[in-house]
């Protein structure tokens, strides 16, 4: 299985990687994936927004659903079938993979209702009005490319980023 924690993130605790391993115990499984805290840059205990995933379906997907990319974890054969990541994608490489791997028949994702990752604010992705153009635009390349989205990709985009408002706290 591979999974990719950033340099700055951390474990929510130390059972995560037992719990993410006794799920891909089931050989039918493609990938695991959980929930997501995003916590301050300066205070990892300080939760800013939690991402409350749900277990897949193309249904979703279409809608601009994705899994907490930090907390994906995915058999390696399955990044050989995709051709991995595609770097044209600055950005938004890692949705383009998530819609190309999802949206795959035979993929099956287990979803696990806990919080595996701590991120830290301050990523690429919304770090200025030109990154957040820049990434809806390879958004939107990603799902036309995968064939994914309601309303030729432009329903997905806005609710990928429309349902991500419930997340915050005040």
């Amino acid at each position: 299985m591979v999974g990719f924690l950033h340099a700055d993130d951390i474990y929510a605790g130390p059972e995560v990687l037992a719990h993410v391993a006794a799920a891909f115990a089931d050989p039918a499984v493609s990938a695991v994936y959980g929930d997501l805290q995003y916590v301050r840059q300066d205070n990892p205990n300080q939760v800013v927004r939690h991402w409350r995933s749900t277990p897949f379906s193309p249904r979703r997907l279409a809608w601009g659903w994705m899994p907490p990319h930090p907390t994906l974890y995915v058999r390696r054969e399955w990044y050989a079938r995709i051709g991995g990541f595609d770097t044209r994608y600055r950005i938004a490489a890692d949705y383009d993979c998530i819609l190309r791997l999802f949206s795959r028949p035979g993929f099956k994702a287990a979803y696990l209702p806990e919080v595996l990752v701590r991120m830290r604010l301050g990523g690429a992705s919304n770090r200025s009005l030109a990154n957040i153009v820049c990434k809806s635009r390879e958004d939107l390349d990603a799902l036309h490319r995968a064939g994914v989205g309601a309303l030729g990709g432009w329903g997905a985009l806005v609710w990928k980023n429309l349902g991500k408002l419930g997340q915050f706290r005040g």
